[in-house]
């Protein structure tokens, strides 16, 4: 393992700190974390390519997939989208933390055939954003290139790299090269 790598490793972690310790709503924790690493990173790969090549409009899987494949390390950031704050803000489209568990249970039970396990409390979405930003920010202080992915994010839920009751995960492709390897890529994928 090369210097680099092995600083990538250790700034994956920091990330990975970052993310749990960043603010959340009333200090509740529905936060995921997961750092990976070598035969995992193909893994993940390996299904992004196979979801591009079966969704006509998920050709950037493929692009992205080449990304995760170049990449020494990802840091996966989830939320378990379902645990509700208990405020009845509404911003979830309920009129109540009550509704919105019921609903949502009826979800779960129905299982649907999309990427993300909706309906998400819309409190918990902002505590992943923010997570996300922590982590974001870690990597960029110790000059990791890195790039916020949706689509490693969901195949990676596909794979139960978060468990079962995670709703909703982005996945942040780390790499220490000469040249930034998460831009000028090929769009057209």
């Amino acid at each position: 393992m090369t210097v680099e790598k092995t600083a990538v490793t250790a700034v994956a972690g920091l990330m990975a700190l970052a993310a749990r310790t960043a603010p959340k709503a009333r200090g509740q924790d529905a936060i995921l974390v997961r750092v990976l690493i070598t035969s995992e990173l193909k893994e993940l790969s390996g299904a992004m390519i196979t979801y591009g090549e079966t969704h006509e409009n998920a050709r950037f899987f493929l692009r992205d997939a080449e990304n995760i494949a170049a990449s020494d390390a990802c840091v996966l950031v989830g939320v378990l989208g379902k645990q509700v704050v208990g405020i009845n803000c509404g911003a979830c489209g309920y009129a109540s933390c009550t509704a919105f568990t019921k609903s949502a249970q009826g979800a779960t039970a129905k299982k649907r055939p999309t990427p993300f396990d909706g309906p998400s409390c819309a409190v918990r979405m902002t505590d992943l954003g923010i997570a996300l930003g922590s982590a974001v920010k870690t990597a960029q202080i110790h000059n990791v290139d890195n790039r916020i992915m949706y689509s490693a994010g969901s195949t990676a839920i596909s794979l139960g790299l978060l468990g079962k009751d995670c709703t909703a995960a982005f996945a942040i492709p780390l790499s220490a090269s000469g040249k930034n390897i998460f831009f000028d890529r090929d769009v057209a994928k």
